[in-house]
């Protein structure tokens, strides 16, 4: 074997045990190791942090190993202490990535959303993955890789079954803050001139309700599927509206799609935004598309985690995410005149689209 061939080999391993990463994550979950950290107030040890888990005291050399699992790939972070022993020994404290996931009410929280990957969908996807390369070999779009799997899309799963329904709602509106930052920060100008607004897959309304009531001037609506809007109240807020925004989208100035292209192929894209095109065509104001996505590349950093979701998204629904070439493709073919790119923190861009 080559030098270079030995060389490759822990890279190759690391793929192969790349699914001991989340499951140690999971692991942590369910011990609730962030939250003790976080009720503690401050740093732990070891053996604080296994007595405060009602572990037994046999476990805590094997607890260890987590810890320093956790730590590699920064959900902990170590400090070393010798102020009361004279063997130094680590103690333990939370990282930005930890916080994300303490089971609190807090401005960011993610859990609902790990919760659902890691929990509610883990054995549906795990099928989704291991049946692409047999869905690869196969002409046509009619099914995807979720759907051979598990005979059933995702969304015919959901609208089957109101436990995942409610935790894949839940996990969408624990990522809105994300989205509701990114807009409420770049508002000034997105939003000038706009009257109307409809969120297109709005879930619950979360982003919508941010929106209408940072800018009051704003009437905002969400179009989601019967499943999902069913029973939620039109307080005042914003207007739920049942539908398919394949078979209409209700008229006005902004149409706004959080999320929504890369579920889907080009071809149902296009289709997409000329539905978008038809509801701000009718309106007395000048109209615009408000997509906020991933553009590939952009940021280099985050890269990876833009291609982790684009095979996400081919695997589940045959989608994509796209670079700004293929964002403008779909845009030009759509008949759309221009297009601009506001970019924001993390991942994620808006792209103001105009006829």
């Amino acid at each position: 074997m080559e030098s270079n061939e030995y060389q490759a080999v822990p890279a190759l391993l690391n793929m192969v045990f790349g699914f001991i990463k989340p499951m140690a994550l999971k692991c942590a979950l369910d011990l609730g190791i962030a939250d003790q950290i976080s009720s503690h107030g401050q740093p732990m040890s070891l053996s604080q942090l296994r007595s405060a888990l009602s572990l037994p005291q046999s476990k805590e050399p094997y607890l260890r190993h987590l810890m320093r699992m956790l730590t590699h790939f920064g959900f902990i972070q170590v400090q070393i202490s010798d102020s009361v022993v004279a063997e130094a020994k680590p103690i333990y404290d939370l990282t930005p990535m930890s916080r994300l996931v303490i089971n609190k009410e807090a401005s960011l929280n993610f859990l609902p959303f790990i919760r659902c990957q890691l929990e509610d969908l883990r054995h549906v996807l795990q099928e989704a993955f291991l049946s692409m390369g047999d869905w690869l070999k196969q002409e046509g779009k009619e099914i995807t890789a979720f759907d051979m799997g598990n005979n059933c899309s995702l969304w015919e799963m959901a609208s089957q079954n109101s436990k995942l329904n409610e935790s894949f709602n839940s996990a969408m509106v624990s990522t809105c803050r994300i989205f509701t930052d990114a807009l409420i920060k770049s508002g000034g100008e997105i939003f000038k001139g706009i009257k109307s607004l409809v969120d297109v897959g709005g879930g619950f309304g979360a982003v919508a309700k941010a929106i209408a009531t940072n800018f009051p001037h704003v009437e905002c609506s969400v179009l989601d599927l019967p499943h999902v809007v069913r029973g939620l109240p039109n307080d005042g807020i914003v207007k739920f509206v049942s539908g398919d925004m394949f078979n209409h989208i209700p008229q006005a100035d902004a149409v706004l799609l959080k999320f929504i292209f890369h579920n889907w192929s080009d071809e149902v894209c296009l289709e997409i935004l000329k539905k978008c095109k038809e509801a701000i065509s009718s309106t007395e104001n000048e109209g615009k598309v408000i997509i906020v996505d991933a553009v590939v590349g952009s940021p280099v950093e985050y890269e990876e985690t833009q291609l982790l979701f684009d095979m996400l998204m081919l695997t589940v629904h045959a989608g994509a995410e796209r670079d700004e070439h293929e964002w403008k493709s779909l845009f030009t073919k759509a008949g759309f005149s221009s297009y601009r790119i506001v970019r924001t923190v993390g991942y994620i861009s808006i792209i103001e689209v105009y006829p």
